[in-house]
């Protein structure tokens, strides 16, 4: 897709939220069928095609590496939410580039997870997220390309704004 293209596609979008905000805001929703005999957790991925993605223990925590692990679920999720900004940013800022990846390296101690140790926290202690870019663009301008992906990726915003999270049991 070029700039216009994408100036095209979001142009409508845009006015209409500025003329009504309320028709911005959207509730996004995951389920999980949680499999208790095989201690893993489907999920179904309707956009694609119905596939599931079948989550269980990390190896660390006992799993035997055949599932996905919800931690570099995660991971993934920022990755994709980033490559996905990138791409956006990069098109509407007119930008060449001719390649582009990027990784998420995610560090945490499975002491916490385990309860071997109270005081490690459970879960990521750190998150580095790396861009690796092949462009003829000048740095400064691959530099704005990091910082506007950062500032509108939704995944990394979320991680490092700690949004409030609820927990209820339905009955």
């Amino acid at each position: 897709m070029d700039r216009d293209a994408l100036k095209s596609l979001q142009a409508p979008l845009k006015q209409r939220y500025q003329a009504n905000p309320e028709a911005a805001i959207a509730e996004l929703h995951a389920t999980g069928i949680v499999d208790f005999s095989a201690l893993n957790c489907r999920v179904p991925i309707p956009a694609n095609d119905g596939t599931e993605i079948i989550a269980g223990l990390h190896p660390l925590a006992g799993g035997n590496g055949s599932e996905a692990c919800s931690g570099d679920m995660l991971l993934q999720a920022l990755v994709t939410c980033a490559g996905t900004t990138m791409a956006v940013v990069a098109t509407a800022l007119g930008l060449e580039i001719r390649e582009a990846h990027i990784d998420a390296i995610g560090s945490m101690d499975f002491r916490g997870t385990l309860g071997v140790d109270r005081t490690v926290p459970v879960g990521f202690t750190s998150i580095a997220l790396r861009f690796y870019i092949t462009s003829d663009v000048p740095a400064e301008h691959l530099d704005k390309l990091i910082q506007l992906t950062e500032r509108y990726c939704v995944v990394l915003q979320t991680l490092l704004h700690a949004v409030p999270v609820s927990t209820i049991r339905v009955t």
